[in-house]
């Protein structure tokens, strides 16, 4: 970021890590506000409660900057909440971290941004945004800190959103995070972290699913890959691919974890550990950042998660929204409706939304 002085929208949770971005930001001689959002009415959570928006308050009055209030519970209920229950209702297992992030976090908080008249926007998240000149692009690279590294939810900003947009914290870890709010007396410098679903924040998704639709799902067939019936699910959307606690099915060839949900006909098939690995999968809802498309096969690393190692691969662009993704060891529980993030070195490249194991 250059020294010029900038007029700049914190988007403030109520968190740490928000919170030290805005005092950043403020401390390098910018014009900043804070704004929050209401994202659902709920005193708990982890993010656009009452409570968040009570603390992003008190740190915007300690920090002597203004702060905004701005109410997206129809926006986020239209686009997170909905697409994370029909994502379930047809048998996948969505991110909505990664919804929000793309419809709320840097589309509608950048609309409000400019109409408030503040140029760009920033966040707590854990990245760096770079401006390359050889290729006239903006790059997202990881996160110093590998523990807090949140590249693998930022995957499909699009360079109009990049532009805009800040990530103060992307060189500091947490720990230098929380000495820095502390010093200057925020009351959220050790407030708690979750790594809970802001909505599910006890992580019962089957149970948030039936609450939110009002609606119960019926019972199912567990079946083995040769089709046949083991046992009785209590409904798709209590499952995940990987999953093995909570099926309440035995067999004589050792553990059972879900391989597959089928809504088509109310199935979930359980398999071994070992037919969890798969080394090629399909992916499509395809965002690139350096480039506009690939035009040949490319040697990159993958997360499947957001925590774990990249993984070497060789991706493939198969159509103008699909890619096809073939890693050199394979790789557990390929989940459908998961994203798929690609990285050389620190830089991301990409990603797309997994639609299923195989070509």
């Amino acid at each position: 970021m250059s020294d010029t002085k900038k007029k700049i929208l914190v988007g403030m949770s109520g968190g740490v890590d928000s919170s030290a971005a805005a005092l950043i930001l403020r401390d390098q001689g910018h014009e900043v506000a804070g704004l929050t959002f209401e994202l659902w009415d709920s005193e708990d959570g982890t993010c656009g409660t009452k409570n968040d928006v009570r603390d992003a308050a008190e740190v915007c009055r300690v920090l002597g900057i203004p702060h905004f209030v701005v109410d997206f519970r129809k926006e986020f209920r239209q686009q997170v909440m909905e697409r994370f229950v029909q994502d379930y209702r047809h048998g996948l297992t969505p991110n909505p971290c990664v919804d929000c992030n793309r419809t709320i976090k840097f589309a509608a908080f950048a609309d409000k941004a400019k109409e408030l008249g503040y140029d760009y926007i920033a966040t707590g998240h854990y990245g760096r945004v770079d401006y390359d000149p050889a290729d006239g692009r903006w790059h997202l690279t990881m996160g110093d800190d590998d523990s807090k590294d949140q590249s693998y939810v930022l995957y499909n900003l699009t360079q109009d959103q990049l532009v805009h947009s800040l990530f103060p914290l992307g060189d500091l870890s947490k720990d230098e995070i929380r000495a820095i709010a502390a010093q200057q007396g925020l009351i959220n410098a050790k407030k708690h972290e979750s790594q809970d679903i802001c909505f599910v924040p006890d992580g019962d998704y089957a149970a948030f699913i039936r609450r939110h639709t009002g609606k119960t799902y019926p019972h199912g067939p567990f079946l083995d890959q040769e089709g046949h019936v083991l046992g009785e699910h209590t409904g798709i959307v209590g499952y995940t691919v990987g999953q093995r606690r909570g099926l309440g099915v035995s067999s004589n060839h050792g553990r059972l974890y879900v391989k597959q949900v089928r809504p088509e006909d109310n199935a979930v098939v359980l398999s071994d550990n070992a037919s969890l690995f798969s080394d090629t999968l399909t992916a499509s809802d395809v965002n690139w950042i350096p480039f506009d498309q690939l035009n040949a096969p490319l040697r990159l690393r993958a997360k499947i998660r957001y925590r774990m190692a990249e993984q070497p691969c060789t991706v493939e662009q198969t159509a103008p929204d699909r890619v096809r993704v073939v890693f050199d060891q394979p790789q557990r529980a390929v989940t459908p409706g998961q994203a798929v993030v690609f990285y050389d070195g620190d830089l991301v490249v990409g990603g797309g939304v997994i639609e299923r194991e195989g070509a």
